[in-house]
């Protein structure tokens, strides 16, 4: 049975933060400047972010659960809709208010709506392209005569100095220069927001709709270490040891809650993993081509690895000139699994789209490697 989206809707909490003011909204680690965030936002090219974070007093505004529901409350995919109408309920993070209940309930529980299935999906970047995949499934199968998919994050709230106050000091840094940037990496990556999209099997008679033709999601973790995580330690032989280990203070004291991020191997593996390890198997099981991608949405994490996505395109034969691409990372930031839906929500209500347009969306994550790519045609 076929499956369209037919609308999706975006929230960003508070007014957009812009380079020169993170630090203040953020908060200094012992009080000192930043020794590596100028380098990593000359490389990563965000002008503009969301936190749910009050300026003025440092406190939070949303929670995560909030940031979902009031992205859900502003769908319209037809006259009239309301929460109560919503069938199945899919809900992606990789940042849920607490370990338990499921981020999912808890956004139902913030809707107040009616009776619906309700699922979470775990992760880190794929964690909303899994929820997605999971609506497209029930709805296509019958089971729902409609869903809702959800990408969400609260990502400030690991990135405040309070939280990241028992990090390197100085001395540390200077005994060991690169825990600079594995400690502060991140910190200037991500913010927070999150997108909705409407499923069902009826596409509208007046306004375009998008046609979801295939989600594909691969994990290449029986090759790949750990690379981003958090709530555990990473250990020389590169497993992890998780938070339930360790005595509260020694936790703090090696900073087992931080997000981290292996930047070496993120570098060497990424960009080679999510395009020449992933992509030729769905050419060949799909039969694409380069030529009938119209849209190609990209979500990565830095502008940095814009040029070597590109280019290993070439490299397997299946080039997408930039002129084709689609990105809101400048101005939106770096979401995480919210990502790729406020770049469809943005395209989506942009007046771009012409009907026949494909779009191929592109979903990497560096927590264990896992990769997703879906292909949309707009009805």
């Amino acid at each position: 049975m076929d499956v369209f989206i037919t609308d999706l809707a975006a929230f960003l909490p508070n007014a957009p933060v812009d380079n020169d003011r993170m630090e203040e909204v953020l908060g200094m680690v012992h009080q000192l400047p930043s020794r590596t965030r100028r380098i990593i936002l000359r490389n990563n090219k965000i002008e503009r972010r969301h936190y749910a974070i009050d300026p003025a007093t440092g406190a939070t505004t949303h929670s995560n659960a909030e940031l979902t529901a009031e992205a859900i409350r502003r769908l319209r995919p037809y006259p009239g809709f309301t929460t109560a109408a919503i069938r199945c309920l899919a809900c992606g993070t990789s940042s849920p208010d607490q370990t338990k209940p499921g981020h999912g309930s808890m956004v139902h529980g913030e809707l107040a709506a009616a009776p619906c299935e309700v699922v979470s999906t775990a992760g880190v970047c794929v964690a909303g392209m899994t929820a997605l995949k999971y609506a497209w499934m029930n709805v296509a199968a019958g089971l729902a005569e409609n869903a809702v998919a959800t990408g969400s994050e609260l990502s400030s709230t690991y990135l405040r100095a309070q939280l990241c106050g028992n990090g390197p000091t100085d001395a540390d840094l200077d005994a060991q220069p690169q825990l600079a940037f594995d400690a502060d990496f991140l910190r200037w990556m991500l913010s927070d927001g999150a997108g909705a999209a409407f499923l069902t099997t009826v596409p509208p008679d007046d306004r375009l709709a998008l046609k979801i033709e295939w989600i594909e999601i691969v994990s290449f973790a029986h090759q790949f270490e750990a690379c981003m995580y958090s709530g555990a330690v990473k250990n020389a032989d590169g497993s992890l040891t998780g938070w339930r280990e360790f005595p509260p203070e020694e936790a703090l004291r090696r900073h087992v809650m931080h997000v981290k991020q292996d930047v070496k191997l993120l570098n060497n593996e990424i960009v080679p993993t999510s395009v020449a390890r992933t992509l030729p198997p769905l050419i060949e099981k799909y039969g694409l081509r380069p030529e009938g991608i119209d849209w190609f949405l990209p979500h990565y994490s830095s502008d940095y690895f814009r040029r070597p996505i590109h280019d290993h395109l070439q490299e397997i034969g299946f080039p997408i000139p930039f002129a084709r691409w689609f990105t809101n990372l400048a101005t939106r930031g770096n979401t995480g699994s919210a990502s790729i839906y406020l770049m469809l929500e943005e395209l989506f209500h942009s007046g771009r789209l012409q009907r026949g347009e494909r779009l191929l969306l592109f979903v990497p994550e560096s927590g264990r490697f896992t990769i997703s790519y879906a292909l949309l045609t707009v009805v």
